[in-house]
């Protein structure tokens, strides 16, 4: 019998069991098997990366829930949680409160494609645990401090709309051209565009050149991250990473075949002919293709070594910030505990002008902790990572990296090379089963040190941000030698001198716009914020939010 018929066969045994008792939701939803393959297939692409039927995810556990509640509730919630949560309702209230992040709506999916998306979930019987309690609460009673500091925000610029509903566009990051004034900025739905008197004005049309490249579902997918070589002046050379649906093509780096591939992220190198042209025009090359079990946690970041000088060994290194690809919720644990010997939850570090690197087309440095020893990954910094969403140097030229957590812990880590930054088994300064309850953290064992893990240099509780996002060094004002960071959902900022000590305090600072205190959801006129952060030639720091696209400057 072949799969799909086993499939059918065995949720058919289960709708008949399910049928045999009376339930007061959820009749009128169909048993049809065909449907429930459909809705299998939808729950996998756009819902599995938050949700699942065994226990809580980063969303509730939906296991028996068209039997708890009204069909119709869930039908809204799908479409638009947003207004559940707006009209202050009960059951939309609380679940915010206990997730701590609101839920995308789905309003492109069809009446049809909701009736099998229920009809699959009506197939799992047992109740979700209660919306009451939390085993990984107050486990840091220290709370933020508000600094009391309150800074200008002006209107700097927007993107062009690239969708008509939230997020209108989806910036992750802006940075100049090394050693220029020249501005760039992405939309993960479309590309690359440089801002010139405040307009942007689009460069690179990635879409276009990658026909197959997707930007959903999910906030991470699309055009992730971007960079440019520092000699780009001279020879014409930028970064993108990007992701297609998978299969597309062979990958370079994958796992077992028992998980299925998602996505897959791929590395490019484009030469611009004339590195002075305002649309790009030039070659490209395929670099990297590593293979993605969820929508997210991918290639987050590009990035090079602003304090890399010609002729240091760093020079010219191009640094990668890839994460789990959602393989532990997944419940695949060893792709991401990996003991330095695979790619993934790691910081990588590639040469783009080597050719020993696994398929010729990249090399590895010498100066990489795992370069050449046997049965390693020599591209890997070091690993441990969630999603290690932006990398980053302090002005010492200590290099660190924000993570975002699962449930309860959000981290930045001072990185060194080699080093075991804990997850999937911690997070946190907190153990973690891989296997178990992702909610449920325990104390640290006498015996933690011959785990050799090195824990985070700030860690923060999801009462205080739920998805941590850096995040500059700033160069002047009352937050001068201040690296600030944020809460990507709550638009929440925050602040820390990375000199200050082996434990630095974070603190908590605030926006006025127009002369007057102002929230950044109020601001954004969103309950998520989406926040990221961009940085200038002068090193003037920006707040920008993807949910109106809009891009301010801290003056």
């Amino acid at each position: 019998m072949k799969k799909p018929e086993i499939l059918v066969a065995f949720l058919g045994l289960v709708l008949f069991a399910c049928q045999s008792e009376k339930n007061d939701f959820g009749s009128e939803i169909s048993s049809d098997a065909s449907q429930i393959l459909k809705g299998k297939t939808l729950f996998e692409q756009q819902c599995s990366t938050c949700h699942n039927f065994n226990e809580d995810a980063i969303g509730p556990n939906l296991s028996g829930l068209t039997r708890q509640v009204e069909t119709q509730w869930i039908r809204d919630f799908i479409k638009n949680p947003g207004a559940a949560i707006d009209a202050k309702d009960p059951r939309a209230v609380e679940l915010l409160a206990k997730y701590k992040t609101q839920m995308p709506g789905f309003p492109a999916l069809s009446d049809q494609d909701i009736d099998a998306l229920l009809s699959y979930m009506h197939t799992f019987e047992t109740l979700p645990i209660p919306i009451s309690g939390d085993t990984t609460s107050n486990l840091i009673p220290e709370r933020v401090q508000d600094s009391g500091i309150r800074l200008e925000l002006e209107l700097f610029t927007q993107l062009p709309a690239s969708d008509t509903v939230p997020p209108l566009a989806k910036m992750t990051k802006m940075e100049p051209i090394p050693g220029t004034p020249r501005l760039f900025i992405n939309d993960q739905r479309i590309g690359l565009y440089e801002i010139e008197n405040q307009k942007p004005v689009l460069f690179l049309n990635l879409k276009e050149k990658r026909p197959a490249m997707v930007s959903k579902p999910g906030w991470a997918t699309g055009v992730g991250s971007f960079a440019f070589h520092p000699e780009f002046e001279k020879n014409g050379l930028f970064y993108t990473s990007h992701t297609e649906p998978g299969g597309t093509a062979p990958s370079d780096f994958g796992y077992t075949d028992s998980l299925s591939v998602f996505m897959q992220w791929v590395l490019t190198e484009w030469k611009a002919e004339d590195p002075r042209a305002k649309i790009f025009k030039g070659t490209d090359r395929e670099i990297l293709r590593i293979d993605n079990a969820s929508q997210a946690h991918g290639m987050q970041e590009l990035t090079f070594n602003p304090h890399a000088q010609k002729g240091d060994a760093d020079f010219g290194l191009l640094y990668i910030g890839y994460g789990d690809g959602g393989t532990a919720e997944k419940r695949f644990a060893a792709i991401s505990n990996h003991q330095g010997k695979g790619i993934y939850s790691s910081i990588l570090r590639i040469d783009p002008a080597g050719t020993d690197g696994k398929n010729g087309k990249y090399g590895i440095p010498k100066i990489n902790p795992f370069a050449g020893k046997s049965g390693l990954a020599g591209e890997v910094v070091a690993y441990g990572f969630r999603n290690p969403n932006r990398v980053f140097w302090d002005d010492k030229g200590n290099l660190h990296a924000t993570d975002i957590g699962q449930h309860s812990i959000e981290e930045i880590n001072r990185i060194e090379p080699g080093k075991f930054y804990g997850w999937p088994i911690r997070e946190g300064t907190f153990v973690i089963n891989p296997f178990g309850s992702f909610r449920t953290l325990y104390p640290l064992p006498a015996d933690d040190a011959k785990i050799g893990v090195t824990y985070p240099l700030i860690q923060l509780e999801h009462d205080e941000t739920v998805a941590v996002i850096g995040g500059y060094m700033v160069s002047e004002g009352l937050l001068k030698g201040k690296f600030v960071f944020g809460d990507v959902p709550s638009g929440r900022l925050f602040f820390v001198d990375l000199n200050e000590s082996s434990s630095p305090v974070t603190q908590s600072w605030g926006v006025t716009f127009g002369g007057k205190e102002i929230s950044m959801k109020t601001l954004v006129n969103h309950d998520r914020v989406d926040l990221k952060f961009g940085i200038d030639s002068d090193k003037k720091v920006y707040i920008m939010s993807k949910t109106e696209g809009k891009v301010y400057r801290i003056k």
